[in-house]
């Protein structure tokens, strides 16, 4: 395993991608974030550079010299089509070029819901979203087997931590109601068993992947806690908010049709709505055994959540 500082790339500057860059600065590595606006998180040994990552010779240049290259990238649902193709490419070229290993952060999208979905289970996507996401995999792991390149890539279900905002399920849309004590709408059913990973605990995973050799090769999953309902998260919220459970709501699916008619990312739902139907929940058993992390206690993760929106309130 190295563990000598050596200089890091972290494309993405969502939640994710920050948690990483702020992981690996803090371990003592120097820090580039690469994202279009040139946004980032801030510290001493992070430098944030604005560029097009899905341009291969650029991405190559700016990412010489790098022991990792972490693909922390979101584009968004209604662009993945166009967008990820160019930008895993670019990546796979600047890793392959500057044998830098390639560090994929993913989803559980090329699982077809075996309950609990291990990283060992055969890809099988239900959706044309999985099917990119495991394309993407695919062409990286081909590369590896080749010699060309070194690959890891993490796996984790919803995020939750501060920092998710609009993007998950469990921030913007859910937070500041719960703070307020007003009732909550979600998506798909409210009382089935779902598995929400801890934006810390991707970091850490991430961080750790990147430079532990054993790792190369092979898909991991985040680790996470015990499943929840939505509806047992939301008054989990409530119970460490100091407010009364509020009620929690499914958003009928015909409003959801309408609202993607001038919303084209709403519109995208429909094909991933199958994971809050029925149980959907991760396994990560061979993530602790292998490099001993374990998944950050629930209610540590909410609190925190909780009190960056107080913060950002105040």
């Amino acid at each position: 395993m190295n563990t000598t500082a050596a200089t890091h790339v972290v494309v993405g500057a969502g939640a994710t991608g920050s948690a990483t860059a702020l992981k690996l600065a803090q371990e003592g590595h120097s820090v580039k974030v690469i994202t279009r606006s040139g946004s980032g998180p801030t510290h001493t040994s992070i430098e944030l550079i604005a560029a097009d990552a899905s341009n291969g010779a650029v991405l190559t240049r700016l990412t010489t010299g790098a022991s990792a290259i972490y693909n922390c990238a979101n584009p968004p649902y209604n662009k993945w089509k166009t967008e990820w193709p160019p930008l895993s490419a670019a990546l796979l070229q600047a890793a392959e070029t500057n044998d830098a290993v390639l560090v994929t952060l993913s989803n559980l999208y090329g699982y077809r819901s075996t309950n609990p979905m291990r990283a060992s289970d055969p890809l099988d996507p239900p959706s044309v979203k999985g099917g990119i996401r495991v394309k993407m995999w695919n062409d990286a792991l081909a590369a590896h087997h080749a010699g060309r390149v070194r690959i890891t890539e993490a796996r984790a279900s919803d995020f939750i931590g501060p920092g998710v905002g609009e993007n998950g399920h469990m921030g913007d849309r859910v937070v500041p109601r719960v703070l307020a004590g007003k009732s909550v709408s979600l998506l798909g059913k409210t009382d089935v068993a779902h598995s929400w990973t801890a934006i810390n605990d991707v970091a850490t995973t991430l961080a750790t992947i990147g430079s532990d050799e054993r790792a190369w090769g092979e898909a991991w999953h985040v680790p996470t806690g015990a499943p929840l309902s939505q509806a047992q998260l939301v008054h989990r919220m409530c119970e460490l908010a100091g407010v009364e459970p509020v009620k929690v709501k499914t958003i009928p699916k015909a409003a959801i049709a309408a609202i993607g008619l001038f919303v084209p990312v709403m519109r995208e739902l429909k094909e991933v709505g199958y994971q809050f139907e029925q149980p959907f929940v991760i396994e990560a058993t061979a993530t602790t055994e292998m490099f001993g992390l374990e998944a950050t206690p629930l209610d540590e993760t909410l609190k925190a959540t909780l009190q960056s929106y107080q913060a950002k309130a105040s």
